[in-house]
């Protein structure tokens, strides 16, 4: 498994680029996000990989971070979600767009996508709900590929919700700091959180950073 590639750009094509490390090219597939973000032909480059293999084809897509990569990995879970479509949804809303849209249920949002269809989207969020706080809590630990990659796998591997028998301190702590990586301002993460946490005392962390997200969301 190929898991990060660090090399030279060698050239750049609308949907992928050849990337030279120690003199073996590889082509590897990106957003259109991510490839808006990367230096020209020449340049150095480091993407966290992922590798598709099929019966009659092998193919390497590439990420700037280890949280988009896990989102990738979650969406391509999904019946009739391919890689494509899945870089699709990656592009037009990014990492954070993506678990905003899935923690809150709005469907319309991953529609917005070229090439979903409501349905898929609709699926999307709801094989996906349990998944995004814990992929959103996930974003404070993990490095962009232009720093080091966590020692440990378990800092990438787990997904899932915290359990329901965290504390409450740890919980609300947890929803901050996801709330805080997804660049709300710390006055209002934590004006939310409170008023979450107040509502319902017993709530973990995947609902904290859920009603948290509601109540930060714009009125209209």
């Amino acid at each position: 498994m190929i898991g990060k590639l660090t090399g030279r750009i060698d050239y750049r094509a609308g949907d992928h680029i050849l990337l030279d490390v120690g003199g073996v090219g590889y082509l590897v597939y990106c957003s259109d996000r991510t490839l808006a973000t990367l230096p020209g032909a020449g340049q150095a480059c480091a993407l966290f990989t992922d590798l598709v293999v099929r019966e009659d084809l092998m193919q390497l897509f590439g990420f700037p971070t280890l949280v988009e990569k896990e989102w990738h990995r979650l969406l391509m879970s999904v019946q009739g979600v391919g890689a494509k479509a899945s870089l699709a949804i990656l592009g037009t809303l990014g990492p954070d767009g993506v678990s905003r849209a899935i923690a809150l249920g709005d469907w319309n949002a991953v529609k917005a996508a070229k090439g979903i269809g409501p349905k898929i989207a609709q699926r999307i969020v709801l094989d996906l709900k349990d998944k995004a706080p814990g992929v959103m809590a996930m974003g404070g630990t993990v490095a962009q590929a232009s720093g080091e990659v966590p020692a440990r796998a378990s800092e990438v591997d787990v997904i899932e919700p915290m359990p329901v028998s965290a504390p409450p301190s740890s919980a609300q702590a947890d929803a901050l700091s996801a709330l805080g990586n997804l660049g709300y301002s710390p006055s209002d993460a934590a004006a939310a959180v409170a008023q979450a946490a107040g509502e319902t005392p017993e709530a973990d962390t995947p609902a904290l950073i859920r009603a948290a997200l509601k109540l930060l969301a714009p009125k209209g």
